[in-house]
């Protein structure tokens, strides 16, 4: 079930590609290029027809698992469906042959784009500006984290601490401490919500702002945010919304009415664009008026008929991205939310939010559930009570891929001991759930009656379980030929 490399299934004289005829006078290389820059000796490259590429990739493309092979409960993280029309438009010659530096009047229909996906995103949170640099939702974060910072300052008051609680994105200590501000993290109540006579005692005037997941990594909305938003305000702070779990509220909840100053979106999650395998992604950043003046320029503004670039941002933070953003990524976006309107965005989110619940409420008699009230898009599982069998988490990770269905996110949020953070989103069906829970049953049947068949999982994979410590140390990613050592 294995796969050689290209390189391995090389034939000398073989290729995949013809070229039409030299229609100009030819010419010695060395008169483009200096002899010290050429090489001594042909590239040892793959020599391959059409048909063993191809075929090649698709033979990868089968041992590997993906959203088009089978159900992944990582959720919107990563692998939610992403409808194939969005890279259909995506690819169009039009939007692949702009430059970023033409003239503005040749690239009035891209702007236009950039401009309403602005405005619609800024609907749907309650923001009133933003800019659509940042390239996913950490660098969104970090851009925030700057605003909070030259809001501050310009108060006359830069301040030195950012309050996070402990059910945080591990993102969000990682930007406060980058932005160059102390984190304060706020313990959860048993309730898995922010305990707020906790942050009633951290809060004071040197906290810059606090960040805020909402629903929270727990899958949970905190209803205690007018109250969270109120306390943060009254001693000059910022509220920060992680819009990582935007899906869950999409046309039902806005937080720029809770109370919250700055959010950020992840269009490569709630917004169906791919960012599987570290990228590309994007993650505007939307403000209240009161910030817009510390917004990375340039911004795209609309006078009359025709868009521009506006440079002219008075407090501005600078430049935080090369030229515009991630601009393929929000075509995606942009299509997928004219698409959807108001009505199906408020449905995709109610349907993320009862499939979650009906994984949850179907597995609640056999596995742990540390938080049994009714979640948002993702709910939170346990494999405390299979650990007592000695059957891990991981174990059961391991597991899932002989039932043909990938793991979900495991070991994380942190305050969960051995836990299994599942979000199936809105694309998937009733029947792909209920295979999922199928198979959950079955594993934490086998791990009370046959616990080493879930320890020494998988079973049916390419490749068996690997040393992932080993495999995190000692990378090692080259190729050597048996005839070069």
């Amino acid at each position: 079930m294995s796969e050689k490399l290209l390189i391995e299934l090389s034939k000398p004289g073989r290729k995949g590609y013809s070229l039409p005829s030299l229609d100009v006078p030819e010419r010695d290389v060395t008169e483009l290029i200096p002899r010290s820059e050429l090489r001594h000796k042909r590239a040892s490259l793959p020599e391959l027809s059409e048909v063993d590429v191809a075929r090649h990739f698709v033979r990868l493309s089968q041992l590997n698992h993906h959203v088009l092979k089978g159900f992944y409960p990582l959720g919107s993280c990563t692998m939610k469906y992403n409808p194939v029309v969005n890279e259909y438009l995506s690819r169009n010659e039009r939007f692949l042959n702009l430059h970023p530096l033409q003239a503005e009047e040749t690239a009035q229909g891209a702007m236009e784009i950039m401009y309403e996906l602005g405005r619609i995103l800024c609907e749907i949170s309650g923001m009133d500006e933003i800019t659509m640099q940042p390239a996913a939702g950490a660098h969104g974060e970090l851009t925030g984290i700057m605003i909070m910072n030259a809001y501050q300052g310009r108060q006359g008051n830069p301040r030195s601490k950012i309050i996070i609680p402990d059910s945080a994105h591990g993102t969000n200590p990682a930007s406060v401490k980058m932005g160059g501000y102390e984190v304060v993290e706020i313990r959860s109540t048993p309730q898995g919500l922010v305990d707020l006579d906790a942050l009633h005692s951290a809060m004071d005037e040197e906290v810059a702002g606090m960040m805020l997941t909402n629903p929270n990594t727990l899958g949970l909305f905190d209803t205690h945010v007018l109250g969270i938003c109120e306390i943060v305000h009254e001693k000059g702070g910022l509220m920060y919304l992680d819009g990582a779990n935007l899906n869950a509220l999409c046309g039902i909840n806005r937080p720029g009415e809770d109370g919250f100053d700055i959010v950020h979106f992840n269009l490569h999650k709630t917004f169906a664009t791919p960012h599987g395998g570290g990228g590309p992604g994007s993650g505007p950043l939307g403000v209240k008026n009161r910030l817009a003046r510390f917004l990375p320029v340039p911004v795209v503004r609309k006078n009359d008929e025709r868009y521009h670039f506006d440079y002219d941002v008075s407090d501005s933070i600078g430049q935080i991205h090369t030229f515009y953003g991630n601009f393929n990524v929000m075509i995606k976006a942009y299509a997928y939310l004219r698409m959807m309107g108001t009505q199906d965005l408020r449905e995709m989110s109610e349907c993320a939010v009862i499939n979650a619940n009906y994984v949850m409420r179907s597995l609640q008699d056999l596995y742990y559930v540390p938080y049994p009230q009714h979640c948002m898009h993702e709910c939170i599982l346990s494999g405390k009570l299979q650990k007592t069998k000695d059957v891990r988490t991981l174990d059961i990770a391991k597991r899932l891929l002989d039932y043909g269905v990938h793991a979900p996110t495991v070991y994380f949020p942190l305050i969960v001991p051995e836990a299994l953070m599942i979000e199936p989103t809105e694309t998937e069906s009733k029947e792909s759930c209920e295979q999922f829970v199928r198979a959950m049953r079955e594993i934490a049947r086998e791990a009370n009656e046959t616990p080493e068949l879930v320890k020494s999982a998988p079973h049916t994979t390419p490749v068996g379980r690997l040393d992932e410590a080993k495999a995190a140390k000692d990378l090692d990613i080259c190729w050597c030929s048996e005839s070069n050592g």
